[in-house]
């Protein structure tokens, strides 16, 4: 017999989070279990390598919702806890404490994990730190200042936003990379290079073309060596080698896994009545014609929230064209619709010197994706662009007016 019982057993944090929220708030009278590994009570990642980490914002800031919500709201949250094992056919899953919880329908978001680079010489060294969790990001920043000289490796959104965070508190920063240009991977070698200008205009040394090698120095990190024999010395560094989905729990329970959990359009996984979102889930995307597995805070809100509903029964298939924001302090601010798995061609709609444009990435004559710093009013008309696959080849002088009405397009 089963220690707890839960009519929605919802596993991780923040997609979680959204998850029980919108089930209350879309009326759902069953019981709710929230089970997540951290000791915090679910937050939100951005501000991690942004306003927190500069300290500019409070622990409690990042809060999806209060400590006080879950009891308001009658959901049951166990933070630090792990759920250990799933068994689909019985309906049960165990806990760390030995507990079995036997629940009705399940939500799986449990995240990724960060990419550590083990096989690295010196990579247990003191002073080399990863970001994803409060923890971190406060490690990060005490280091920091005691440091002196922080290296970053990696070129795109970690490296680049906490190399800003960083300097913007007066750390001297170098960002070390495979690439040439930052964002280079993401967004393409002329995009991102506004935003290598913008970096090395605040006095960020971006050092591209550099494979890591490995960390020198004697129980704390004194400096990096890359393979091409550059030896950079500094008091700590911060790794953005990316991240891998958190897909142990769902592969040990037989669900189908392939770079994330394989779900269908409604975001349920190959056993029914069992979802997944966030970074973990890799969707049949309606809108793109291809499985999809996104890494970004609003497909997670976005999924859990739908993921919600679908475990109330709703039918319809997730199709929210997938959005990614970042900062870099408060030089520049960039926001994009995609993802672009490949484009053909850029046209731009005003220039990188303004400090205001909007870059459409197109493939094939269609909408792929859409790159913004500071021109947030064009990205509904991207999204509608994106969505409905229309053949735009004819119009792109349209779309590089920065004075048309791209109501009438597409």
């Amino acid at each position: 017999m089963a220690d707890r019982e839960a009519d929605f057993l919802l596993i991780g944090g923040y997609a979680s989070a959204h998850s029980a929220a919108t089930l209350r708030r879309e009326g759902a009278d069953g019981s709710i279990l929230l089970v997540g590994r951290e000791p915090h009570v679910p937050y939100e990642r951005p501000p991690l390598s942004k306003e927190f980490l500069r300290g500019e914002a409070a622990e409690e800031n990042t809060y999806v919702n209060s400590p006080e919500w879950y009891g308001e709201n009658d959901v049951e949250l166990l933070t630090e806890t792990n759920v250990m094992s799933l068994d689909v056919g019985e309906r049960t899953a165990k806990l760390q404490s030995g507990e079995q919880v036997r629940f009705g329908k399940a939500l799986i978001a449990t995240g990724a994990r960060v990419n550590i680079l083990h096989h690295l010489d010196g990579a247990q060294l003191e002073g080399i730190h990863y970001l994803r969790t409060i923890g971190n990001s406060e490690a990060i920043r005490e280091d920091a200042k005691e440091a002196g000289h922080v290296v970053l490796i990696g070129g795109s959104f970690i490296g680049c936003e906490v190399a800003a965070s960083l300097t913007a508190i007066g750390v001297k920063c170098t960002v070390v990379m495979l690439e040439d240009v930052t964002f280079e991977r993401v967004f393409g070698t002329e995009p991102g290079r506004y935003f290598h200008d913008v970096l090395t205009s605040h006095g960020i040394e971006v050092l591209g073309g550099q494979e890591l090698e490995s960390f020198v120095g004697d129980g704390r990190v004194r400096a990096i060596r890359t393979k091409g024999g550059r030896e950079i010395e500094c008091g700590a560094v911060v790794i953005g080698a990316g991240v891998h989905p958190e897909t142990t729990l769902a592969e040990r329970a037989g669900i189908a896994v392939e770079n994330g959990i394989t779900c269908d359009k409604r975001l349920e996984t190959s056993v029914d009545g069992i979802f997944a979102a966030g970074d973990v889930c890799s969707y049949d995307s309606v809108i793109h014609g291809r499985r999809l597995r996104v890494e970004h805070w609003d497909v997670g809100l976005q999924q859990g929230q739908h993921a919600a509903k679908a475990m109330m029964g709703a039918e319809a298939p997730y199709r929210v064209v997938p959005y990614f924001f970042s900062d870099l302090a408060d030089w520049a601010s960039l926001e994009y619709v995609g993802p672009a798995q490949r484009w053909d061609e850029l046209v731009w709609r005003g220039t990188p010197d303004s400090g205001e444009f909007l870059v459409w990435y197109l493939d094939g004559g269609k909408v792929a994706a859409a790159l913004s710093v500071d021109r947030s009013e064009d990205l509904e008309h991207a999204r509608r662009l994106l969505e409905s696959g229309a053949d735009v080849s004819g119009k792109k002088d349209a779309l590089a007016d920065v004075g048309s009405d791209l109501e009438h397009i597409g």
